[in-house]
């Protein structure tokens, strides 16, 4: 985007971040938001203000030949309804631009010894500890760089988990050999100042700041590489495999959704696809026609 461009957008900008301020958008919504308009006026090429419907249905078909997956252009499309509707309230232009059905795909699960392997690979005590607690608990990478002393309760043997998705706070699992492997991370980094009274339970080099997703990504990356795991793995396998691995042990659906901090059951029965060792135990009508 052009110089001038940016300065006819900077106002209408400035006014965006404060709707999505007055409306406690999260940080990560909000530069997503301003992302996709960003973009959008790139490829206009004249100011926001003028923008047709027709304008915005050529930009969908754009990023369409530009090969956009479907979450993206999804994520464009709400962040520039957001700008539309609510800071430049011309709900109209929008009319043209549609969601995309985004293809539904299995999750990649580990087995319990694979789990075990790509946890005893990582590098060292913190970013084992990491895992443990991803694939032990069932958080998510955010909300375990979000993890602060406080929130490990042994009295309890929970794990209170923030403000995770949707703005919810919830209490997680607290397993003992998990609570086993945290004391271990806290008094080795306790001792060497890694960690501050009541700080963040998995700081980034500097003790103020949590580690990032980022850094927790290539962590697992790094394991499963190094415990020659060839499947595609991310932090995200880890809650995948936590919620798949208890329903295969018997736990009930309802009792897992809780867990995951899931909103509604149909995301969580998901795992009903995957877990094998379910499918196994079932008798196929087939077996009826074998021959006595």
């Amino acid at each position: 985007m052009s110089k001038s461009s940016t300065q006819r957008v900077s106002p209408l900008r400035q006014r965006m971040i404060e709707d999505m301020r007055m409306r406690k958008l999260s940080a990560k919504t909000q530069s997503g938001y301003l992302r996709a308009v960003q973009h959008f006026a790139g490829f206009l090429d004249r100011p926001l203000k003028t923008t047709s419907a027709e304008d915005l249905r050529r930009y969908q078909l754009h990023c369409v030949d530009r090969g956009v997956s479907p979450i993206t252009l999804n994520a464009t499309i709400t962040g520039l309804k957001f700008f539309f509707e609510i800071t430049l309230r011309r709900a109209e232009v929008m009319t043209q631009m549609q969601h995309v059905r985004v293809a539904h795909t299995l999750p990649v699960i580990l087995s319990g010894e694979e789990v075990g392997r790509l946890i005893e690979a990582a590098r060292n005590l913190k970013h084992r500890t990491a895992l443990s607690v991803a694939y032990g608990a069932g958080l998510r990478a955010s909300e375990v760089i979000a993890l602060k002393v406080g929130d490990v309760d042994s009295q309890r043997m929970v794990l209170r988990v923030e403000q995770g998705k949707g703005r919810k706070d919830r209490y997680a699992l607290l397993p003992p050999l998990l609570l086993e492997r945290l004391r271990q991370w806290w008094r080795m980094a306790r001792a060497k100042g890694q960690i501050l009274p009541n700080g963040w339970l998995f700081p980034g080099l500097d003790p103020l700041d949590p580690m990032s997703t980022r850094q927790l990504n290539r962590v697992v990356h790094e394991a499963a590489a190094a415990a020659h795991i060839d499947k595609r793995v991310s932090m995200h396998t880890l809650r995948h495999c936590f919620a798949t691995h208890l329903l295969e042990h018997k736990v009930d659906i309802r009792t897992i959704q809780v867990l995951l901090g899931h909103k509604k059951l149909e995301t969580t029965a998901l795992y009903t696809q995957v877990a094998t060792d379910t499918l196994r135990q079932v008798i196929s009508p087939l077996e009826s026609t074998r021959p006595s």
